[in-house]
């Protein structure tokens, strides 16, 4: 017997894939997901590679360094303290102790400063 269309072709019926180039859509999704979801394998990973996002420039000198460190610590002194003025008295406390905390190690940072000698 003719019919008019074709006999639609043979697939899986619980894929979950509509088109021939969806297998490589979902391949290249699922490793997306794997790449953003699972961080602990880029972790624990080779460390051969080192980033340097957060390494201190080696031009700097040690006095620009700990000039720079003093500043952040100030900044960070005076951010915890207006941070504690809005709290209620229980959290209060540990921020103020926070805020000590950071304050003497600008206190410390200043001291190292103070002994650094300028090279000419």
């Amino acid at each position: 017997m003719f019919k008019p269309t074709p006999n639609p072709p043979e697939t899986d019926p619980v894929s979950p894939y509509k088109f021939p180039d969806s297998r490589t859509l979902n391949e290249a999704a699922e490793r997306a997901l794997d790449h953003y979801l699972t961080p602990q394998q880029r972790i624990m990973g080779s460390h051969t590679k080192h980033d340097p996002m957060y390494l201190a420039n080696p031009a700097y000198d040690t006095e620009s360094l700990l000039a720079n460190a003093s500043e952040s610590l100030g900044s960070a002194s005076e951010m915890l303290n207006n941070f504690a003025a809005t709290l209620e008295p229980a959290h209060r406390k540990t921020a103020i102790g926070i805020a000590q905390l950071v304050m003497l190690s600008e206190l410390a940072v200043n001291q190292a400063l103070d002994h650094v000698e300028v090279k000419s």
